[in-house]
C-alpha cells in the first residue's frame, strides 16, 4: 500500500463509524440494548475474521468500512445500558470503569503486532475474530437489559409522544440548548485529545532529542496508566460529590480541564524534561474526568428515552471535529508551526470547555 492508501483505511473507518453512530444509538433506544451490544460484537468479530482473508486493498478497505458500522453500535448501547442499571450512587464510577476497560484494551494492542510478527497478520486477525464470535455467543446468556427500563421518565412540557422515533429524537435533542452545548464540549474534548495524544511522541523526540523508543516510553508507558487512573478517579469523585452537590458531575470535569490548562502550558514552555513529563501527567490525570461523566451529564440534560441516540450524535461530532483537529495540527506542522503552539491552542480550548460546563444547567433548572 501507499501511505495515502494506508491513511485511507483509518479515515474510512472513522467516517463510517461517526456517521453510523446516531442511527446505532437510536436502534439501542428503540430495541433491546443487550442484543444490540451482542450483535455489534458478533458482527465486529466476524468482520475481523473476514479481514484475515483479504487479498487486495479494495477488500481490506471494505472490511474497515464494515468494521466502522459494527463498532458504532457498541458504545451508545453500552453507555445507555450502564445508565439503566446504575443509580446516582454509582453511575459515574461504572462509566469510568467501562472507559478504563477500553483504555486497557487499546494499550494491549501490541499483542496483535507481536502475533503478526511471530506468525502472520492473517493469523492475528483470524484468532481475535474467532475468539470474539465465541464470546458474543456466550454473552447471549449473560448480558441482559434491565426489566424496568426508565423510558417513560422526564417527558418535557411539550408532551413528547411515548413512541421512540428517530425524527422525534432529533427534535427533542437539538431543541435542547444544553444538549447543543454538550455536543460542542465533547467535540472540543475530542479534538484536544487528538492534538495532544497524537503529537506527544513527536514533541518529546524533537524537543528533547530523544530516540523514537524513549519518546514512545514517555508518551505512552507513563501517560496511559495515569489516564486510566484519572477516568476511574473522575467517576468515583463525581459519585461521592454528587451526594451533596447536584452539579458535581458537571463541575468536576470543568475543574479537571482548568487544572490541566496550566499543566499543559508549563509542559509546552519548559526546556526541562521532568517538568514536561510532569505537566502532561497532570493533564492525563484530570482530562479524563469528562470521559467518566459525559453519559451521566447527558442523563441530566436530555430525555432519558434518547440517551443512546444522544451519545451517538456525540460520537459523530467527536469524529468530525477530531478529524479536523488532526488535519489542522498537521497543516500547522507543515506551516512550520511548533508543536508547543499547538499544545497551547489545545489548552485554550480546555478553558472554553470548562466555561461551557459551568454554564450548563440540568433539566430541573431549565435550559
Amino acid at each position: 500500500m501507499t501511505d495515502a492508501q494506508f491513511g485511507l483505511l483509518t479515515s474510512v473507518f472513522l467516517w463510517v463509524y461517526g456517521f453510523a453512530s446516531p442511527v446505532a444509538g437510536y436502534i439501542a433506544d428503540r430495541f433491546n440494548r443487550s442484543m444490540v451490544i451482542i450483535g455489534s460484537l458478533f458482527v465486529w468479530s466476524l468482520v475481523t475474521w473476514l479481514t484475515s482473508l483479504a487479498t487486495s486493498f479494495e477488500y481490506l478497505l471494505a472490511a474497515r468500512a464494515l468494521m466502522g458500522i459494527s463498532e458504532a453500535f457498541y458504545i451508545p448501547a453500552a453507555m445507555a445500558l450502564i445508565m439503566d442499571w446504575h443509580s446516582e450512587k454509582t453511575k459515574s464510577t461504572a462509566v469510568g470503569l467501562h472507559v478504563g476497560g477500553v483504555m486497557v484494551g487499546q494499550s494491549l494492542g501490541f499483542i496483535g503486532g507481536w502475533i503478526a510478527e511471530t506468525h502472520t497478520w492473517h493469523y492475528a486477525f483470524s484468532i481475535f475474530g474467532l475468539i470474539g464470535v465465541i464470546y458474543a455467543v456466550g454473552l447471549i446468556f449473560l448480558l441482559k437489559d434491565r426489566k424496568e427500563m426508565p423510558v417513560k421518565a422526564d417527558i418535557s412540557i411539550d408532551e413528547v409522544p411515548e413512541k421512540i422515533d428517530f425524527k422525534l429524537a432529533i427534535q427533542s435533542l437539538f431543541r435542547n440548548r444544553a444538549f447543543v452545548m454538550v455536543v460542542v464540549i465533547w467535540g472540543l474534548a475530542g479534538a484536544i485529545s487528538w492534538m495532544i495524544n497524537g503529537w506527544l511522541p513527536t514533541y518529546y523526540k524533537e524537543q528533547f532529542n530523544l530516540t523514537q523508543t524513549e519518546a514512545g516510553l514517555y508518551s505512552t508507558a507513563y501517560f496511559f496508566p495515569v489516564m486510566l487512573v484519572g477516568v476511574i478517579l473522575g467517576g468515583a469523585i463525581a459519585d461521592w460529590w454528587s451526594k451533596t452537590n447536584g452539579k458535581a458531575r458537571i463541575w468536576l470535569p470543568a475543574i479537571g480541564f482548568l487544572i490541566a490548562v496550566p499543566a499543559v502550558f508549563i509542559a509546552s514552555y519548559t526546556t526541562l524534561l521532568w517538568a514536561t513529563v510532569g505537566g502532561f501527567l497532570v493533564y492525563a490525570l484530570t482530562r479524563p474526568f469528562i470521559d467518566a461523566n459525559m453519559m451521566p451529564i447527558l442523563g441530566m440534560i436530555a430525555d432519558k428515552r434518547y440517551l443512546a441516540t444522544g451519545y451517538g450524535f456525540l460520537n459523530l461530532c467527536s469524529c468530525i471535529i477530531g478529524g479536523v483537529g488532526i488535519y489542522m495540527a498537521g497543516a500547522l506542522r507543515d506551516g512550520q508551526v511548533n508543536l508547543n503552539i499547538i499544545f497551547q491552542v489545545a489548552a485554550l480550548s480546555m478553558i472554553i470547555c470548562a466555561f461551557l460546563l459551568f454554564r450548563l444547567k440540568p433539566k430541573n433548572e431549565g435550559n
